[in-house]
């Protein structure tokens, strides 16, 4: 950054996802969890680097690959679209402006599947409907389109692959309720059909709808990593902070986490959420491990001191 500061975006994140499951990486804005989906597919800025390593196991004749350590030319040909899907956080800035959504949707059935002539048409408008994209709306740019169009072209867009590895970036955004529930039964149907899902999402009960587990992030660490069953359901989280969250939605109490989360760039040396935290003692003072536990992984010195509402 501006005077050589380094700042850590993410840290130690580290978990497996398999084929047939879906991930749900959930936390506040600003903790790092889209930062982790574009290193995964080399779209960080140019002032950011990456460490350790992203191992995408063989399909089919395709090797195994680091997605830390590919170059530009394997993310670019080999890798993305085909090998990891990605709906993209903002997706009216990931649409060619000059182009129709028919258009870009033609093209990528054509690279991906090969299709052409009439079997192209017909494959477009199965991949509009696959995302709940009205065909009415095919010959529309991308600024004529509201948020939710977007969101739901955007994913018309990486579902058309059918890649093994998905990375959902706030697939949601901008839908009601309904589309939310169709947007994330596809999502489901993509994982059920043997591949994996990486959604990251504000939305919990999207969340809860199709996870299989769910990861914990805050101030750039994962710090809970359990089974959605048991996560959204039974003794509920370990660490404060996911209670906190789960606590702040409407059917649950309403109840906001007090304070704000630490800057990036100012974090304390202990753990990041004892300025916030109901359980702080002076043992925070020293950064918890993300350590195995009953049910879930942990990084909290207090996790086995349940709080139940």
């Amino acid at each position: 950054m501006r005077g050589g500061r380094h700042i850590a975006a993410v840290t130690d994140a580290t978990f497996d996802l398999a084929a047939g499951e879906c991930l749900a990486l959930v936390g506040e804005s600003g903790c790092g969890k889209s930062v982790l989906a574009s290193a995964l597919l080399g779209l960080l800025p140019g002032n950011a680097r990456t460490t350790g390593s992203a191992l995408l196991a063989a399909h089919g004749p395709a090797g195994a690959v680091d997605l830390l350590a590919a170059d530009e030319r394997t993310l670019a040909r080999t890798v993305r679209g085909r090998r990891v899907g990605l709906v993209p956080q903002s997706p009216a800035a990931h649409l060619t402006p000059v182009r129709t959504v028919r258009s870009q949707l033609a093209e990528v059935v054509r690279e991906l599947r090969g299709a052409r002539g009439p079997a192209l048409a017909k494959a477009v408008e199965a991949a509009a409907e696959r995302a709940a994209y009205p065909a009415g709306h095919l010959d529309r740019y991308p600024h004529e389109l509201s948020g939710g169009l977007a969101q739901r072209a955007a994913t018309a867009l990486a579902l058309i692959g059918d890649a093994p590895l998905l990375l959902a970036d706030e697939p949601t955004t901008g839908l009601d309720r309904e589309l939310v529930d169709r947007t994330a039964d596809e999502l489901r149907r993509h994982t059920d059909d043997g591949r994996a899902l990486l959604l990251i999402t504000h939305d919990l009960a999207a969340a809860q709808r199709i996870a299989d587990r769910v990861a914990v992030m805050y101030a750039g660490r994962i710090v809970e990593l359990a089974d959605a069953g048991s996560f959204f359901g039974g003794d509920g989280p370990r660490h404060p902070y996911a209670r906190g969250l789960l606590d702040a939605l409407p059917e649950r109490g309403f109840t906001p986490i007090p304070g704000m989360p630490p800057e990036l760039g100012d974090l304390p040396d202990g753990c990041a959420f004892a300025a916030r935290c109901p359980r702080a003692t002076g043992i925070c003072a020293t950064p918890p491990a993300l350590t195995p536990g009953p049910g879930s992984s942990v990084a909290c010195h207090h996790a086995e001191e349940r709080v139940d509402a």
